[in-house]
This record gives structure tokens, sequence and C-alpha cells, in this order.
């Protein structure tokens, strides 16, 4: 009972840390992709190298262009985007900013995951408008209805600016993003940077789990002279960070939690070969073979194993259900302006890991005590405790 309780209690701890992380990952990856990146981005080669310093100079063609992507099984949704930036100004107070220029009604399925916290959308807005991120507008003293002035550099190189009604405020899961960027009709930032065209399309797909395959058929339908196909896992440094950091915190608790169950199982097992030592030189008197002997704990350490390892599983998927039912109270992460409700979300292939944990570290921890068994004298085993 005891082993088992602690083969239990080790795959419970598992599986809802696991779960926690795993919902965090899944939670920040279509945040990233629904708020800023989409699935898969399609520019000109060497834009997201080189065209920093010059984005002009790497603009799509017209935005009819964009057909044939959106032709593409599994493609949801195309959108142009503009990449511009510029000085905003209200009253006294002036600002740098990194703008988009979108176009309202395409972007809106990519951009579910952006929240907006004062005012209205850009769908629901005339068409000079913009949304600021609330740290932007915040930083600036602007608020809904606010009309402001973009300055600007145009792509020959002059001084251009446009009046626009600030429609609403929003927030995405990156404060970095919302203390900077600010998005308008894609018409009014061609019109304020004298282009035309778009400096990438934002594709969006019907599942996350398609972007490689999906990638890989637009790379083979489209000249690779004349685009690039970027997946949105390759431009989403903070999330490959965050998933690099917390996989390694799973990976330690992991390794505890086998070092746990490892020295549990080999001290209750090694407690049975003691207590057992005389029925083990009867056993060994009476014919049975020492392998036969060490078969024998080491399917005790197996069936516990099993048994820990069903019944921890099906505990913390119960329990991860419960919790998730009532949600985490969780305050901002670095990196965010907002707290969240967390959940716990145990998948298959973590259920099955956690299983295996428990039952290949129990069947370890049983070998050192079946090898003891197997290798008792005889007669010392018969005269134990006499």
């Amino acid at each position: 009972m005891v082993a088992l309780i602690t083969i239990c209690g080790g795959v419970i701890a598992y599986l809802l840390a696991g779960g926690f992380i795993h919902w965090i990952f899944h939670s920040m990856r279509e945040a990233t992709i629904h708020a800023q990146l989409g699935h898969i981005q399609i520019t000109r080669p060497g834009y997201f190298k080189e065209g920093i310093s010059d984005p002009y100079k790497y603009l799509l063609p017209p935005d009819t262009e964009m057909l044939p992507v959106r032709e593409q099984p599994g493609v949801t949704a195309v959108a142009p985007r503009l990449a511009f930036n510029g000085l905003i100004s209200l009253n006294d107070a002036t600002v740098s900013f990194l703008g988009e220029g979108v176009d309202p009604a395409l972007e809106a399925p990519i951009a579910k995951a952006i929240t907006i916290v004062a005012g209205k959308d850009l769908t629901e807005s005339p068409p000079a408008s913009a949304i600021l991120g609330e740290g932007l507008a915040a930083n600036l003293g602007a608020s809904p209805g606010d009309v402001v002035v973009l300055l600007a550099t145009t792509a020959e190189g002059s001084v251009n600016a446009v009046e626009v009604t600030i429609a609403g405020l929003f927030a995405t899961s990156t404060k970095a993003y919302d203390d900077a960027f600010m998005r308008v009709p894609i018409d009014i930032a061609r019109s304020l940077m004298r282009v035309e065209g778009a400096t990438s399309w934002v594709v969006l797909l019907d599942r996350t789990d398609a972007t490689d395959s999906r990638t890989q058929a637009l790379r083979s339908s489209l000249p690779p002279a004349a685009y690039e196909i970027t997946p949105w896992s390759e431009l989403a440094d903070f999330y490959n960070k965050t998933v690099e950091l917390f996989s390694r915190q799973v990976s330690v608790v992991r390794l505890l939690i086998a070092l746990i169950v490892i020295l549990s199982i080999s001290n209750t097992l090694s407690m049975a070969v003691i207590e057992r030592t005389t029925e083990i030189g009867t056993s060994l008197a009476i014919g049975v073979r020492r392998r036969g002997i060490l078969s024998l704990f080491i399917v005790e350490g197996a069936l516990l194993g099993l048994a820990g390892g069903c019944i921890g599983v099906a505990a913390g998927v119960v329990l991860g259900e419960v919790i998730s039912a009532i949600g985490i109270p969780m305050p901002p992460p670095p990196g965010m302006a907002r707290g969240f409700i967390g959940e716990i979300a145990i998948s298959p292939a973590l259920a099955l890991d956690a299983f295996l944990l428990a039952f290949i570290t129990t069947l370890i921890a049983s070998i050192l005590p079946a090898w003891k068994a197997a290798r008792m004298n005889i007669v010392d085993a018969l005269r134990h405790q006499r």
C-alpha cells in the first residue's frame, strides 16, 4: 500500500505539473499565432534578415496575387500586411511606434487573440482609424476618439504625415508588442509610406499541427526565387525560449519523481526480501531455481508499477479536470501585462509518459532486491530468525 501510494503520488504530481505546462504551451502558441504571426508568413526572399533596414525593397505584388495561396488545401485566410514605423503625436506628446497596415476584413479571422480593451476594432470603424496597443496609448496619453498625427519617412526618403482617429485600444499576450505597436487600415499605411503592395502575406490554417506540411506544399507551389515561406515557429523567439525553459523544468520534475519512486520501491522490496528470507530459503531448498526467485520479485515490482501507473493516471486525469473546472488564478508572468486563469491539459502522450515513468522506474527499482533474494545462501536463509 505504501509503495502504491508513492507511485500514484509521483504520477499525479507529474501529470499535474506537465499538464499545466502543456496548457501554457498551447495557450501561448495559439495567442502568438492569432495575435501576431499567423501560421505562415510569405515574404520576399531575405526580408526577415535584411528587410528591417529597408522593408520597401522587399514589397510583394498586388493583393490579387494572393489568390493561388488562398486556394491551397487547409488555408482558411490570407491577409496582406505592410510594416512601417514613425512618430505618433497627440497634443504636445510625441512617441515612436511600430505599425502594421492590415486589411480589417481579411485580418479578422487571424487576429482572434487580439482583445479590444477600449473602443472598437478596425472592422467597425471609419477608414481613417487606428487601434493602439494599450501600452503605447498609455505612453502617449491617448484614448479612443482622439485624433493623432502619424509622421513617417516614406520609401523615397521624404517626410509624410496623416491624421487618424483612435478607434480603440488592444491588448495581446505580449506586453512588449502592446507597448510599441499600432494597426491601421492598409490603405492608410500605403498612403503614408507612398508605396503599393505589402511586406508580408499572413496565412491562417485550419489546424496548427498542419503547419509543417502546408509550409512544404506552399514552398513547392510558389517559385522560391520570388517568395520565402516561413512558418510561425521560426519567428516566435519568445515562445521558443519559453518552451525550452519550461521543458527543462519538466525534465527536472520527471527526474526527481523517478528518483523518489526508485528509492521508495527499492526500499519496500528490500524489506519484503528480509521479511520473506525463510520462505526464499525454503523455495530454494525444494528446487526452485534462482532465476525463479529473481523473476518472482521482478514480476512483483512490475505489478506494483502497473497498478500504481494505472491508478495514478486515472486519478491525475480526474483531478486535472476538476482543477481545470475551478481554474488556477495566475499573476502576470514576465512579458505579459495581465494575469490569467490556468488549466490542466493532460494529453494522451503525457498520460502515456507518466505511466511509463511509473512502470519503468518501478521495474528498475525491483532489480537489486530481486538479485539479492536470488543470491541468498540456502542454509543461512533457512536459519534466518531461528
